[in-house]
């Protein structure tokens, strides 16, 4: 592949992340991307908002990123922004991509800082940038704020590992100079997933703000906490240059001459800054796409063969067909028994925490109910003794025998036998009434499946009757 095949990587991938996206899922590919992961202040905003030059992410306090923002930047000969979701809609005032990053967000989440795991899909064009895509994560947080749930911690947790824990997700790691590196969250969770650093680039911020006589200098030459990408250090805006409006070019001037004299970075100085690390990221995005461009594309060429082969089997679809209705009937069948052995086997997809059913019912009923009622039950050990003896006796006649007589003790359990006959009656008709219980719940799920499987299959009987899908976009 040439140059400009090389060049064409990341706008192709952007093409499919934005297909994806309008069709409201992934087909289960896993695009070559990097996600920008750090705990809430730790400068990722910054981060971001140099590499385009302008200031149009939202600020504040607590979570602010409470969505995945998908940021695809591309070198133009002009500069302006646009939204997947405002497809043909130009924005040239970057205050005004601020002003709709913040209500896309609380048109799915809310004002109350909840969180969604639907990303917004934001394009920027402008000479100053490379072809990059990033995914901007929601920051980690430790406490709830306002009306979030107690859990939010686990919550943004949990989304950030859908996107890092895919191999083809590069993670960009952003840490704050002045604090403990080991103690990192973005470092930590990047760990869990990548334990041996091959898929993480460290980003290390607010170097400026270090105690006077520390540095971060055995960290940038990756010597602290090795990584196979290596770390580059950035200096940010202060909040104070924010509040004052300081230019984004000023502050990049400003970040050049900070490590071209500072004693501690010197000899390291064309190795870091936020140019270096767009450049770095460019190169480091095109190589992991073309690393996994082989994989990728055999997954595609499968999955697009098995939607055809779908497509076409609906595309000649007779709902009169009687070997369609008996294949449907035997598929409810498989999924009515394959429910039924989960409820009670234990391992449903959903727990009910309201009440004991299905197989926990039952396990009680054997366990406490069934030997709870033979407790109630009266013996007098007496009266067995006496039955006993009379049983031998009986059996042996005028003859005096040696062993006990097998008639003797056939005799006596059968009597005892029928004494526990009622409570096990009792028992089998409380576990029959729970496995009707069982089947009818099994029942309703499979008739509201049969509802949606209708509603699915009218659906796409009338995308395929009214359009024809554009082929696919080529790999090479």
């Amino acid at each position: 592949m040439g140059n400009r095949g090389m060049e064409d990587l990341i706008p192709l991938v952007n093409r499919l992340q934005d297909a994806f996206s309008s069709i409201g899922q992934s087909c289960n590919l896993d695009l070559p991307q990097i996600a920008v992961v750090g705990g809430q202040s730790a400068g990722k905003s910054s981060v971001l908002e140099n590499f385009v030059g302008r200031d149009f992410l939202p600020r504040g306090s607590g979570i602010v990123t409470r969505r995945p923002l998908v940021l695809q930047l591309i070198n133009a000969n002009a500069e302006w922004a646009e939204f997947l979701h405002c497809k043909g809609k130009k924005f040239t005032d970057f205050e005004e991509v601020r002003q709709e990053i913040e209500a896309e967000t609380d048109r799915v989440t809310g004002a109350n800082k909840g969180i969604s795991p639907v990303p917004i899909n934001l394009r920027v064009y402008s000479p100053n940038v490379l072809n990059l895509t990033l995914i901007d994560l929601p920051g980690i947080t430790k406490v709830p704020v306002g009306d979030q749930p107690a859990d939010i911690e686990h919550q943004i947790r949990d989304m950030i590992m859908q996107f890092i824990c895919r191999e083809s997700c590069l993670i960009l790691a952003v840490t704050p100079a002045n604090t403990d590196l080991a103690n990192s969250d973005a470092l930590k969770l990047a760990k869990d997933v990548d334990p041996q650093g091959q898929r993480t680039i460290g980003v290390i911020t607010k170097l400026d703000l270090m105690d006077e006589g520390t540095d971060a200098r055995d960290v940038l030459e990756n010597k602290l906490l090795p990584l196979r990408r290596g770390y580059i250090g950035v200096v940010n805006r202060s909040q104070k240059d924010i509040d004052g409006k300081k230019d984004i070019k000023a502050a990049l001037a400003a970040e050049r001459k900070f490590f071209l004299t500072h004693p501690a970075y010197r000899h390291i100085a064309d190795s870091m800054g936020t140019p270096h690390l767009q450049k770095v990221l460019n190169q480091q995005l095109t190589n992991h796409i073309r690393d996994t461009l082989p994989a990728f594309r055999s997954k595609l060429q499968s999955q697009l063969l098995s939607l055809d082969r779908e497509a076409e089997e609906y595309r000649h679809y007779r709902p009169d067909d009687p070997s369609r209705k008996t294949k449907a009937l035997l598929q409810m069948v498989q999924q009515f028994s394959v429910d039924f052995e989960k409820r009670i086997e234990g391992s449903g997809d959903q727990v009910d925490t309201v009440e004991l059913s299905g197989g926990a019912k039952i396990n009680r009923i054997f366990h406490e109910r069934f030997p709870f009622e033979l407790v109630k039950m009266e013996c007098d050990e007496k009266e067995m003794r006496r039955e006993i003896s009379y049983a031998i006796k009986n059996i042996h006649g005028i003859r005096t025998g040696l062993f006990t007589p097998d008639m003797a003790f056939e005799a006596i359990v059968k009597k005892q036998v029928v004494k526990i006959k009622e409570p096990c009656i009792k028992c089998i008709d409380l576990v029959v009434q729970e496995l009707i219980n069982t089947v009818r719940q099994c029942s309703n799920k499979v008739t509201t499946a049969c509802c949606a499987e209708f509603s699915t299959i009218t659906n796409k009987l009338f995308n395929l009757l009214t359009a024809t899908p554009p082929p696919p976009p080529r790999l090479f």
